[in-house]
């Protein structure tokens, strides 16, 4: 017998006769042994030893085989133990309860010995098998797991690098074109709005200078008075010095917009920067006053400010500016998906509110923006920072911009981005920024 083959045997009889004579049968040709004589005994010794398979007599007092393999079935550290029944009653009835009961097979007495031996080599090495395939499976499963979460892990990385490379090359795809963009306004802006003021002045001259002509030459001529007929002098006189004045607003209005732009798009991306977070604010709500406005589908999204008393934070401005664009865009969309929804009320006014101001512990900056909008769904909301989910349609949203932002706030920054949202009510992302070393100067 090669030594995969020998095992340990316990055999359960009331009859000392066939404990003895399995005995000198089974460690013959190399098998260990237990005896018992009792069920209760036999249980133990499974319970407390290696035991590769158990030799049970179906007939015993107080407790018989059937009561015995049952017992054994139902303890976790003997259950898997192959039970074969040794009986002297030949009935298919009794053979067909025991293999109920768990037992793989049965062994009628009086005992052949051949017979025996070959039982009990073929069991033993089944449950050999048995155990080899359950610690493959384990191997196997063990090694699934480890390679998925291996993979999971590098799926992320990839996920993030590319995070990192879309948020760059959109950063700095956005900051050059707005840059470009508000650097050549900025030049024939200034020569407008200078020569505005000037024209301005001169018209005021020649005003005076005509009204002064007219009060000391009442009687100018025929021709004169046509052609003051013709151009309508008298509008003009009083409608030229409000359209000059109209020409400064719409200047101011547009300087105004390049200063927002080259605020938003600040090229501070190598090192970080005491910056006013109000100005970030500011200038996106600036960049995006257009989507305000009111349209034939709903009234204009008020804007409540509740700005407070902040220190000046050391941050990339820029990047945090493309983080308040993403939420307050994103709060925009809401609110004009709502109009159409059940959830919302049709009377209630379309408004969005940010709120600053510092943590309890004094550590942060705490910036939420908030709408009043339908809200999100528990699944949604799980779901909204994962990378590439949107609940757009095609072509209306990449399901980058949140991603983006979380990872800007956390990676970048070091700070935290939740959001808060409740069905019917609406939503809120708060952004924390640690204070670091700021400069404790309220904004």
């Amino acid at each position: 017998m090669t030594t995969e083959e020998i095992g340990l045997v316990l055999v359960i009889d009331d009859s000392s006769t066939n404990l003895e004579l399995l005995y000198d049968i089974l460690t013959e040709v190399g098998y260990d042994v237990l005896l018992a004589k009792q069920g209760k005994k036999g249980i133990d010794l499974a319970k407390s030893h290696p035991v590769d398979l158990i030799l049970l007599d179906v007939i015993m007092p107080e407790m018989d085989g059937f009561q015995t393999c049952t017992l054994l079935q139902s303890e976790p550290e003997t259950q898997n133990i192959p039970i074969i029944f040794m009986t002297g009653i030949s009935d298919n009835l009794e053979k067909a309860k025991g293999l109920g009961l768990g037992a793989v097979d049965y062994i009628t007495k009086p005992f052949y010995q051949a017979e025996i031996l070959a039982r009990i080599k073929i069991h033993i090495k089944l449950r050999r098998l048995t155990r080899e395939l359950i610690h493959e499976k384990q191997s196997l499963e063990q090694r699934v797991e480890e390679r998925t979460a291996e993979l999971s892990q590098i799926l992320a990385e990839l996920q993030k690098a590319q995070l990192q490379l879309v948020r760059g090359e959109k950063l700095s795809s956005i900051g050059q074109l707005v840059a470009g963009v508000a650097h050549e306004i900025k030049n024939p802006l200034g020569f407008i709005a200078g020569n505005i003021d000037i024209a301005t002045e001169g018209v005021s001259h020649l005003i005076e200078y005509l009204e002064l002509y007219r009060a000391k030459f009442p009687n100018s001529g025929e021709e004169i008075q046509r052609k003051g007929v013709e151009i309508d002098i008298e509008y003009l006189l009083q409608d030229l010095p409000k359209m000059l004045a109209s020409m400064k607003v719409g200047t101011d209005r547009i300087s105004n917009l390049s200063t927002s732009l080259g605020t938003f798009c600040r090229s501070d991306t190598t090192a970080k920067v005491l910056a006013n977070i109000h100005e970030g604010l500011d200038s996106t709500l600036m960049i995006l006053q257009h989507r305000l406005k009111p349209t034939p589908n709903r009234r204009e999204i008020k804007v409540v400010k509740n700005y407070g008393k902040i220190p000046r934070v050391r941050c990339y401005l820029g990047q945090l500016n493309q983080v308040f664009m993403n939420i307050i865009a994103n709060a925009i969309d809401a609110l004009e998906e709502g109009l159409g929804n059940a959830v919302s009320s049709p009377d209630l006014a379309p408004q969005i509110t940010i709120e600053t101001k510092l943590s309890a512990d004094g550590q942060q900056i705490v910036i939420q923006i908030a709408d009043n909008a339908q809200g999100m769904t528990p699944e949604v909301k799980s779901q909204i920072f994962d990378y590439l989910f949107t609940t757009k349609p095609v072509g209306k949203g990449t399901g980058l911009g949140l991603s983006i932002s979380l990872q800007i706030v956390k990676e970048a920054h070091n700070g935290n981005l939740t959001c808060y949202s409740e069905l019917g009510v609406g939503t809120a992302f708060e952004i924390q920024i640690p204070l670091d070393d700021s400069e404790a100067i309220a904004c």
